[in-house]
């Protein structure tokens, strides 16, 4: 397979030649929250076709930013992750998703495709340093049906999907709403425990304090 070229000797064309098409960049994403099936990201992205992801997903490989990988959590399957080269791209998708938070959300967008675990992602790449300064610990969320955990590694964040096989320091339960809220600050960790809008499974509640401190996002 040989993708498409602007033909310019510029960095940021050869960049566009690779991840330029429609679809790309949403495949990255997926992959920045950890190795995905097949199966898996034809879940989230529906749209895009059983061929246009094949096609996506090899000229992504040929072009060293995948790699295919077997899964070793049963049933053992083949999957797909970042290279060293595609993990080069967590920043700057991360910004894209900034950048995108200051446009006008268009009618023909479905609200309900809405996922906590992509404003987990780009919450990683907002966070004050700080905050998680020295920490060592393992968050899980359980918001919906959504499951995803975050890794905190002294100052540095890393999201994933699914639960952890790990053990855990937090884990919480609540809906969308209520994540977004505690996120931006418009309510308290201990209001929401309190008034049973989110619910601590695993943890005291000093850490679950504590963890929205570390992902507490400010515009």
């Amino acid at each position: 397979m040989t993708n498409k070229t602007y033909g310019q000797l510029c960095p940021i064309a050869r960049s566009l030649d690779v991840l330029g098409d429609r679809w790309t960049l949403l495949l990255i994403r997926e992959f920045l929250l950890g190795p995905k099936r097949f199966k898996e990201l034809l879940a989230v992205l529906p749209a895009m076709g059983t061929n246009r992801l094949s096609e996506r997903l090899a000229m992504l490989v040929q072009n060293g930013v995948i790699q295919q990988i077997t899964l070793r959590t049963p049933p053992a399957a083949p999957a797909y992750e970042l290279t060293v080269l595609g993990e080069q791209l967590r920043k700057p998708v991360i910004a894209l998703g900034f950048w995108g938070l200051g446009l006008p959300i268009d009618e023909r967008i479905d609200p309900s495709s809405a996922r906590a675990e992509l404003i987990a992602l780009c919450l990683t790449g907002a966070n004050d340093s700080t905050a998680s300064a020295g920490l060592q610990e393992l968050y899980e969320f359980q918001v919906g049906t959504e499951i995803f955990h975050i890794q905190v590694n002294d100052g540095n964040l890393l999201a994933r999907s699914g639960p952890s096989a790990e053990p855990t320091d937090v884990k919480i339960q609540c809906d969308m709403e209520t994540f977004i809220a505690l996120v931006l600050g418009q309510i308290t960790p201990t209001r929401a425990l309190r008034e049973g809008q989110a619910t601590l499974l695993q943890g005291d509640k000093p850490a679950f304090t504590r963890v929205f401190k570390v992902l507490e996002y400010k515009s």
